[in-house]
């Protein structure tokens, strides 16, 4: 089957590799669409330290099983399906308390680290295990399944802040996760302030229901937001970027008794400034991956209460993956969301 191989750091190579073979509780999925996610952009550098060649990355993804592991139940060749990016045991301790995001020794598909290594979906075929499987609804296109994964970790972050109609809610970041933030807020009956350092960003973000925009390089963040707040604050914020400016600017922007949800992690570590976040009872969630919202967003999906076609740059095929790589690498104005299609 082709791939596209990722070789070496910023060297992807579309070849011939031996087709996978699934396990006894694994189908064969042929995939239809797989979106470029900002993690394999930084990934292809070796700037995570996740995507350590050699590597078929590549976690957003859907298709049709055309084959079966001999334990396999409920799936049959053909069913159209997608898949959760988070392969986790259905033994683990965190698994059964509901947390299967946080269990131990999970893996993410398409990632190669110390701990291990499991390829992607950049690829003619992959297998995925039976349990992380859900079925396509037949007026939800291949593209727009390929999409559910990263609405469904914007959807656990909004799950897990507990905003409240008519909360002044700030996000932080209007990339792709925090574009489909706005959305969900706005449809939660939440007054949506975003924030990033891009024009070009921010009229997606309004378009994508945020009420206020705020240009990070020319406005006082926490001030503009006093001043639409009585002077208190925000109800709570969505850190989507993963640095430390804005994890600061968050914190500032936010009333006494509020709530933080950290979404981005693009730096390892960060300065915080803790006398602020003690001293005003700022409540800090960590929000990773997703924890069973995908059957909510299929449905989202399917009824149009969410935007994606707008979200989606370029469909091309699996074959033109490395040029556009480099041209999100490079920040291509416009480039936002690219689906490849083996």
């Amino acid at each position: 089957m082709k791939a596209l191989v990722l070789e070496e750091y910023n060297k992807l190579i579309y070849r011939d590799v031996p087709k996978p073979i699934p396990n006894d509780n694994e189908v064969l999925v042929e995939v239809k669409a797989v979106g470029i996610c900002g993690s394999d952009v930084h990934g292809m550098d070796g700037s995570t330290g996740r995507r350590v060649p050699p590597i078929i990355m590549g976690h957003e993804a859907s298709g049709t099983i055309i084959e079966n592991g001999k334990y396999v139940t409920g799936w049959s060749i053909g069913d159209r399906v997608t898949f959760d990016s988070t392969i986790y045991r259905l033994d683990d301790w965190y698994t059964r308390k509901g947390l299967y995001n946080l269990s131990d020794n999970r893996m993410v598909l398409g990632v190669s680290c110390d701990d291990y290594r499991r390829d992607g979906a950049f690829a003619d075929y992959v297998t995925i295990p039976q349990h992380i499987l859900y079925r396509i609804p037949d007026d939800v296109s291949f593209e727009q399944a390929a999409m559910v994964e990263p609405v469904a970790v914007a959807l656990h972050a909004v799950n897990l802040s507990g905003v409240k109609i008519n909360d002044t809610v700030v996000v932080f970041g209007s990339g792709m996760i925090g574009l489909f933030i706005i959305q969900l807020l706005k449809q939660a009956g939440c007054k949506v302030i975003a924030v990033d350092l891009l024009q070009e960003k921010l009229e997606m973000a309004k378009n994508a229901g945020a009420g206020t925009t705020l240009n990070a390089q020319s406005d006082d963040v926490p001030g503009e937001i006093r001043k639409l707040t009585k002077n208190r604050g925000a109800d709570c914020a969505f850190e989507a970027v993963g640095i430390g400016p804005t994890i600061i600017s968050a914190i500032e922007s936010l009333r006494k008794g509020a709530t933080l949800v950290l979404v981005g992690n693009l730096s390892p570590s960060v300065e915080f400034p803790l006398q602020k976040v003690v001293t005003r009872e700022i409540t800090l969630k960590g929000s990773c991956a997703i924890n069973g919202e995908y059957p909510a967003v299929l449905d989202l999906i399917s009824k149009e209460a969410i935007s994606l076609d707008s979200m989606i740059s370029a469909v091309a095929p699996l074959s033109e993956g490395a040029a556009y790589f480099d041209r999100l690498s490079k920040k291509e104005q416009g480039l936002l969301k690219v689906i490849l299609t083996p």
